[in-house]
């Protein structure tokens, strides 16, 4: 950021539309810079944790940029977070300041000075919070994620681990993020993936931020338009929704766009082409952790987009190693590598050897806070909790997280191969499928439905649709039928919602 204000003052840095501001990069450095001034008046030393719980904006960002500029840990949550979530995260990372609109009542009594969101209204002209205390191995920001357990852990992600993920993503050809570019801000700025593949691109870069907070199609393009934006990255849900808009608008409000990426939940198979149909533009997919900076995998690096795949690992060069991955078997033994065998005969009968992924690189986490368990081994091979396999080309498929695995009758079945299935039915809007006990056969498979409204479709079609395409032993034995799904902050399905119903 102190480059992109030194050698392009003047650019703009961040525009946020609902309240027509502009900031420089000048003006977002010096507004930074008192940010810092300001915590450390409140008593924030290095190594402190500094919640920030701000509406999706300008000030969420500045708080945030400032509190690594002091020194701090950066802890992002959201305004949404439920208050029992909220109550855990700030119980853990015991922070010294929480940045906070003076209206939020969720915080309650919270142990540590508050402070009301940065005032952007009047930025210094120049302000030196003075010399930087920390980098390299230092943690720079707690991000919370509930994993496979349901209850938040703090991610410690380093200085080193953030800014190399930074490096290893503009080595993407066609650069994901360039200084002539505006990045529509979208995403959370409280998840990694808003965070780091957003924020922290467009300051890596010296780029423009384009900040909207509501997914709402016709407003988002809208501002896609006026503001010129050229780089779309969303989840899945954004891509179906702005899908529902008109063709021709479609393509009318997305002309300046020259790249679409898409990340925090697999696509469905079909949605790329549709999305390529539309709109004559590419729609990459990617794969990623809070654990790992987040971004592990491109279908940029391959340049070839294809149903299924999340592409190959990220490349390195002079200045950073790239990502390295492998297919490993529940107890850590490798099943497989990034660089399969072509004569492999696993990849002939059409179900190849899938495994557990496991990564290795310099843009892995710490560990768990706040003693670094759970990080990278000895050899500094991190083993997730996802399941998939690799391609003759080397392209990662994702199959599920072995959390979310079904085990019916001694058979392992994985949602996401039904969800796709059931997806292919043109009156099914959105599919989520889950095990619920069953006497006989251990686990059985339910499917929760949301259909196109007006559509008339019975368990019965559903039924007879998956004798050709499913095994028997992953058929649907209960199908319900709702009007949505619960959803994550980055538009994933909630698989874990819908378990805990079946457990109370």
């Amino acid at each position: 950021m102190a480059a992109a204000s030194a050698s392009s003052p003047d650019h703009p840095a961040l525009l946020e539309p609902a309240v027509g501001l502009e900031l420089t990069w000048s003006a977002l450095h010096a507004a930074t810079e008192a940010e810092a001034v300001r915590l450390r008046a409140a008593g924030v030393r290095p190594g402190d944790r500094v919640v920030v719980r701000l509406g999706h904006g300008a000030g969420y960002c500045v708080a945030l940029l400032g509190a690594l500029r002091a020194g701090a840990i950066a802890v992002p949550v959201g305004t949404h977070s439920p208050e029992r979530e909220l109550a855990v995260i700030i119980g853990d990372s015991s922070p010294t300041v929480v940045v906070a609109e003076e209206s939020d009542a969720v915080l309650g009594a919270v142990p540590a000075t508050r402070l009301p969101a940065p005032d952007l209204t009047v930025v210094p002209a120049s302000v030196d919070a003075g010399p930087s205390e920390r980098g390299g191995e230092d943690i720079a920001v707690l991000g919370y994620t509930s994993g496979t357990t349901g209850v938040p852990r703090g991610v410690r992600l380093s200085h080193r681990a953030l800014l190399a993920n930074r490096a290893q993503t503009a080595l993407l050809r066609p650069v994901p993020v360039s200084p002539a570019d505006r990045v529509l801000l979208q995403l959370p700025l409280f998840h990694i993936y808003g965070l780091g593949a957003g924020l922290l691109q467009v300051c890596w870069a010296g780029a423009t931020g384009v900040l909207v907070e509501r997914l709402d199609p016709e407003a988002l393009l809208d501002v896609v338009a006026s503001r010129r934006v050229t780089v779309l990255a969303g989840v899945p849900m954004t891509y179906r929704a702005l899908l529902g808009v008109p063709a021709t608008r479609l393509r009318d409000g997305l002309v300046s766009v020259r790249l679409c990426v898409a990340g925090g939940a697999p696509l469905a198979p079909a949605l790329p082409k549709d999305f390529a149909d539309a709109t004559g533009l590419q729609l990459h997919d990617g794969y990623g952790l809070t654990e790992t900076g987040p971004v592990l995998t491109s279908t940029l690096v391959g340049g070839l987009v294809k149903p299924g795949s999340v592409g190959r690992p990220l490349p390195g060069g002079d200045e950073v190693p790239g990502v390295e991955l492998r297919l490993v078997d529940a107890d850590g033994s490798s099943s497989s590598d990034a660089e399969p065998d072509p004569d492999d005969e696993s990849f002939d009968d059409g179900e190849p050897d899938t495994g557990l992924v496991a990564v290795r690189g310099p843009n892995l986490f710490s560990g768990y806070w706040p003693d670094g368990e759970g990080g990278p081994d000895a050899d500094g091979w991190f083993r997730t909790s996802d399941v998939g396999f690799i391609d003759a080309d080397g392209d990662l498929h994702l199959v599920d997280r072995a959390s979310d695995l079904i085990i019916v009758n001694g058979f392992n079945v994985y949602p996401h191969e039904v969800e796709q299935v059931l997806a292919e039915i043109p009156s099914i809007v959105e599919v989520a499928v889950v095990g619920i006990p069953d006497p006989r056969t251990g686990e059985a498979i339910k499917a929760v439905i949301v259909a196109a409204p007006g559509a008339e479709l019975t368990a019965d079609e559903i039924g007879e649709y998956c004798v050709s395409r499913l095994a028997r032993f992953k058929h649907p034995s209960v199908i319900e039928f709702r009007d949505r799904l619960p959803h994550s902050a980055t538009g994933k399905i909630a698989r874990m919602e819908l378990r805990a119903e079946q457990r109370t």
